[in-house]
């Protein structure tokens, strides 16, 4: 299914900045791209660049010079196709058979310590003989006990903290969710993209598990449908795919993030009764 996306970032730069943007949607197997613009402020000079330890990312490194004001425009058709994979299908493997590109996910990372939600994660889940029904009892645990609640988190709040706090925004449940899957040791990952008819419209975090070595979506936002989901990037967490790391001093001014396809169907719980989506391999 086609979405059309369309991202404007504005920006006032306080002194000569470098930014790692990471806003392109990825071309996947699953995932064609079509129609891609991207606009910057003239003199701003900017190259597209791979960071090798975040696989695919299409990361813009730019430098500001001597703008004062910054403006970005990203737009694009990106064409879909999910994988509906039956739970049946989602086989118990131990470690000794995870995908070897899996393993990676499985340790600690700097916003999901899941060597210190060990506790928490046997005492809620480890009584859950299947990993998905586990990933499942997560994110359903995250959605009851955690507060969506804009601007009572910061960068660099982690799961530990939100798990303390009981609040967050879409990238902390994401973070928890991660760092809960790995300390049962089911492999998880960050997902950023774009989500098509959220409300309010935003760049949207999730996260991925790998069960029975395929990568399945889940978001304990409630917020997205899992079936409108395009994705940006993949990593350990948030360090690895945020939209914008700065290494300067600009303030946000302004942003605007649109996904929609006139065709589109979300797919709700009660649509995916026994039943997982893989977005991509």
């Amino acid at each position: 299914m086609p979405f059309q996306i369309h991202a404007e970032l504005h920006y006032q730069v306080l002194q000569r900045t470098t930014v790692l943007l990471n806003l392109h949607a990825l071309a996947t197997a699953n995932q064609k791209l079509s129609d891609e613009s991207f606009q910057i402020t003239p003199g701003v000079a900017w190259e597209e660049l791979p960071i090798e330890t975040s696989g695919e990312n299409r990361y813009i490194r730019l430098d500001t010079g001597d703008v004062t004001e910054l403006d970005i425009t990203y737009s694009v058709t990106a064409e879909t196709r999910h994988e509906m994979v039956s739970h049946e299908a989602l086989h118990d493997l131990s470690v000794s058979q995870i995908r070897r590109s899996a393993l990676p996910f499985l340790f600690p990372s700097r916003y999901c310590q899941s060597d210190r939600l060990g506790k928490l994660a046997g005492k809620e889940f480890g009584g859950i003989a299947h990993p998905y029904d586990q990933v499942v009892a997560i994110t359903d645990w995250i959605f009851e006990n955690i507060d969506y609640l804009s601007g009572s988190t910061d960068a660099g709040t982690s799961a530990f903290d939100t798990v303390t706090q009981r609040a967050g925004v879409c990238r902390d449940f994401a973070h928890l969710g991660i760092a809960l899957c790995r300390a049962l040791s089911i492999p998880a990952r960050y997902f950023t993209g774009y989500a098509c008819d959220m409300q309010p419209p935003d760049f949207h975090a999730c996260f991925e598990a790998c069960i029975g070595n395929h990568w399945i979506i889940f978001d304990p936002t409630r917020l997205s449908a899992l079936n409108g989901l395009v994705r940006i990037a993949t990593g350990r967490d948030a360090a690895d795919a945020s939209v914008a790391t700065i290494f300067g001093k600009m303030q946000l001014t302004g942003m605007m993030v649109s996904c929609t396809s006139p065709d589109f169907q979300p797919l709700g719980p009660d649509d995916l009764a026994g039943q997982a989506i893989v977005l991509d391999s």
